[in-house]
Formats: C-alpha cells, structure tokens, sequence
C-alpha cells in the first residue's frame, strides 16, 4: 500500500504552526467540527478568523497561531486540542505530529530519550508526550466484546530472576513469581489484540478478565494444556487446546502461536528500546504494543489516522500520572 504520509512530505505540509492545525483538523474532522467538545452539541460551530488573518494575541501577550473556533450552544471557544490528549499542551503542534508519526512507524517503539534528542525537549516532557499517545492507543472500553476464535495464553514480564539479588528472587513456579503476570486474548480472524495485567494467572483473575472482553458463549477458545482454562473452556462455544509438554504447537487450525509472537514482539521492544518498565506503567505499554500489533497490516498513515480519531476524550494530566 501506498504511503500517504512520510517525515518529508510532513515537513514540506508543516512549515507553520496554523498549518500544523489544519492537519489535525483534516484528520480528526475532516476539515471542520461536527460537535462541540465542550458540551457535545451538533452544528453551530464557526471559526473565528484573526483579525490578521494569522495569529491573535494571547491573554499573556504572546502571538498564537491556534486555531480557535466558537460554539453558538455553549458560547465557548475551543480548538482541535480541547478535550484531547493535547489539552493544554505547550509543545509546539508541528512537534506533536511528527512525534504521532514516528511512534506509529516504529514497530519496536521510539525510547523517550530519542524523542528528547531529536526534537529538543526536556526528559520530562518528551516522556509526558510517549505516555499521552499511549493512553490514546489503549482500547475503548465500549468497542464491544470480542467475538470468534480467541487465543489466549498469559506471559510474565520483567527481568530474568537469575539475575536478581538475595531476597528478591523469585521462588515460584519456575522463578516467575517476581515478574509482573499479563494476559493477552487474541481475535484470530481480525489480529486484534487486547492484553490486561493481572494479578496472578489463577482462575478467577484470568475469567474476569476473558467475561469483560470476550462474548464467551458465541466464541471458540483456543489455548495450550493450562489446567486453570479447562473449566472456563465449558462456558464458550467450543475449547480446543494444545500440549506443549508433548511438543505439540499446532494440530490442525488450533494453536498459540498468534499469542508467542505477540509476546516475542512485545519482549523485544520492552527490553530493546524502553529497557525498563515500571508496574504502575506497564498497561499503558501494553495498549501501545496492542495497538501496533492489532493494526500490523496498516501503513504507517493509517495507523496515524487511527490513532489521531481516538485521542478525544482522553485527557491525562501529568500530576496523576506520577502519583504514587
């Protein structure tokens, strides 16, 4: 498939920070706003043009290429950004789609410090920004329930326990229970993946897990040999597994190999490029991995036009995200 965008042709596009807001606009709205993401209401938005015809002055002083636009419902003003995981950001927007741009390519993902580096930003915010395009990636909770033949099969991530000192080790089953567990269930037609962490891979964790995300009766459930998916296998249309004690990885259309690839793509990107990755951050990782595995067969412009038709309604403030 043909790309649409490309860092050049983004450059050439982008030359002004007005331009900048046109794209997002064109992305995002086609051009112009449906509804108001202030109070939700349908038509009566108009663009305020400047009086220059370019920029406006600021509350501070300062001169402005933002885009404003008013709602006749609410009487207030808003902008591409409102409402978004943009809000209130002070990085300039060129910055933020070239940033889009790069993280959709990456398939290993693009480390904070790449990003500090090449576009000039402090630790803090080049970090703040990676985080904030995450949370646009994570899966919205009212998609729907997934529907089909779901692989899934659970991983454990963190370093190796071999490696670890004295009271840390791990003293588990097989020296996993230091490493923080993940579950992934995978949509066998579509490719689309959803991974949650949990708190064990005992029974009860995993099935509120599979209840929240899977249409369990009018699915088939392909897993390996587990014990703990043997009960909850009754409940779905049909449970085939395969047993890997006995070499066996795949009899007939029945496997986990969807979910190991998955995991050996997420491994690879976790240890190569982000290195370390905290408890507390991890499910925002995941919802990245998720998406780029999810949406493997797009071009880079698509995904970037995916991810840019989900960034509303998201927004995520630095103070709560360093809670803790």
């Amino acid at each position: 498939m043909k790309q649409e965008f490309s860092i050049p042709s983004l450059a050439a596009q982008l030359a002004t920070e007005a331009d900048a807001y046109l794209f997002l606009e064109k992305l995002r709205w086609g051009g112009s706003p449906d509804a108001c993401p202030q109070c939700g209401a349908m038509g009566r938005c108009s663009y305020l043009t400047p009086a220059n015809g370019a920029s406006r002055k600021t509350r501070t002083g300062s001169i402005s290429q933002r885009r404003v636009w008013f709602c006749g419902h609410c009487r207030k003003q808003f902008s591409v950004l409102t409402n978004t995981v943009f809000h209130g950001t002070k990085i300039p927007i060129r910055t933020w789609v070239f940033v889009i741009f790069e993280i959709c390519a990456s398939k290993n993902g693009i480390s904070t410090r790449e990003i500090e580096r090449k576009y000039e930003l402090t630790p803090k915010t080049a970090w703040f920004m990676s985080m904030r395009l995450r949370e646009a990636m994570r899966t919205d909770p009212l998609i729907g329930l997934m529907s089909g033949t779901i692989v899934a099969d659970e991983t454990w991530i963190g370093g190796d326990p071999k490696n670890r000192h004295g009271a840390r080790y791990g003293k588990g089953t097989k020296g996993q229970t230091d490493k923080q567990p993940v579950l992934s269930l995978i949509l066998k037609e579509s490719g689309e993946v959803r991974s949650q962490v949990v708190p064990t891979v005992r029974g009860p964790h995993l099935r509120q897990v599979i209840d929240a995300q899977v249409d369990v009766a009018n699915s088939d459930l392909h897993t390996d040999s587990a014990k703990v998916y043997i009960g909850m296998g009754e409940d779905f249309a049909n449970h085939e597994s395969v047993n890997h004690f006995k070499a066996e990885y795949v009899r007939g259309d029945v496997s986990t190999n969807q979910a190991e690839n998955y995991f050996s793509q997420l491994k690879r990107s976790l240890d190569g490029t982000h290195h370390a990755v905290s408890v507390e951050h991890l499910p925002r990782y995941l919802a990245q991995f998720d998406f780029m595995y999810t949406h493997c067969d797009d071009t880079d412009s698509q995904r970037m036009r995916t991810l840019l038709r989900r960034v509303g309604g998201r927004r995520l403030t630095y103070k709560p995200l360093t809670a803790g």
